[in-house]
């Protein structure tokens, strides 16, 4: 049997699987993404997560005949590094990802790819938009990335191509994460969307949303929480979500301007969880942005939570011998 690993690296989870030549899963693993340690540590918890997967599927990790990696950052596939991926633990510079990766687990195959970029190709090859040449994935989670496929192929530009998050939708609006002011990702990445919230609480405004946290032991507004909260009317998650939803609508169709694409994929945490209700809402708010009559099919991703660490385990599938 010809195996191959598949890790999802994500703001707050690291999800691996090992899939067949039929890209079926054999076995999976998700753990949470340290908060600290930095590179090294981020990267010592994705072996680790890699080998509870292989340990699953009931293979040695160093008998994998590849491991590929869907990351966030700047991706240099040649080189084998990640660099500023700024939702993650002081990753500001450039680091080793495949060297340290590989030498953890006992491989020199590993292949890295943007996180979203990899995951979209997941949904063209395999998923929810097969029946189309050009893509447009929107991952709304920790923050809110974007692939792209156009003509059948993948468009990573020079390597961080689909940055929607960072579109810009308000001139001179809230700061983002990524310290610049206004981007799609500052009203609807769900770690700014954390951060208002606490912002609100402080000035008085009154949730459920960190009783919630409390009672599910976590440390982070999670998908889930969000979703608890907004299932029982919570006032506060429902005005942040619907400021989501308007920055998503006028960001993704801005973006649907330029690329003119066939179908876009609603993906990621928030995107999976909250599903089809919440991607119909993104498609009726992006209606009045759309320069073209025709508008893009929108729809949820298929392959749902492990559809990134599957389109990671197609990165390696040159490097297995025939």
């Amino acid at each position: 049997m010809s195996a191959r690993g598949g890790i999802d690296l994500g703001g707050t989870k690291i999800q691996a699987v090992v899939v067949d030549e039929g890209h079926n899963v054999l076995g999976d693993a998700r753990h949470p993404t340290p908060v600290d340690g930095g590179p090294a540590g981020v990267v010592a918890e994705m072996a680790e997560t890699l080998k509870e997967a292989a340990a699953a599927a009931g293979v040695e990790p160093a008998a994998l005949t590849g491991v590929g990696v869907g990351s966030p950052g700047v991706i240099d596939d040649q080189a084998g590094t990640v660099s500023q991926a700024r939702n993650l633990p002081d990753w500001a510079g450039s680091f080793e990802v495949a060297k340290v990766l590989g030498e953890a687990i006992g491989t020199d195959r590993v292949g890295i790819g943007n996180d979203v970029s990899v995951a979209t190709n997941a949904e063209f090859e395999l998923g929810a938009a097969k029946e189309f040449q050009s893509i447009l994935g929107v991952f709304w989670g920790t923050g809110v990335g974007g692939g792209i496929i156009l003509g059948g192929e993948r468009w990573d530009g020079r390597g961080a191509a689909g940055e929607i998050g960072h579109v810009v939708v308000k001139m001179d609006g809230r700061e983002c994460p990524c310290g610049r002011n206004g981007c799609m990702e500052a009203y609807a990445g769900r770690r700014a969307m954390e951060e208002r919230a606490r912002h609100k609480v402080d000035k008085g405004q009154k949730t459920q949303l960190f009783k919630i946290m409390e009672e599910r032991g976590r440390d982070r507004l999670t998908s889930g929480i969000w979703a608890r909260a907004l299932d029982a009317g919570d006032e506060l998650a429902t005005e942040l979500m619907d400021d989501a939803v308007r920055a998503l609508g006028a960001g993704v169709a801005s973006a649907c301007n330029v690329l003119d694409v066939e179908c876009v994929v609603i993906g990621g945490g928030l995107g999976v969880r909250l599903g089809e209700p919440y991607a119909e809402r993104i498609a009726a708010a992006m209606r009045p942005h759309l320069f073209f009559e025709r508008a893009p099919v929108v729809r949820t991703a298929a392959l749902g939570d492990l559809g990134g660490a599957i389109g990671a385990a197609l990165l390696v599938r040159s490097s297995v011998p025939a």
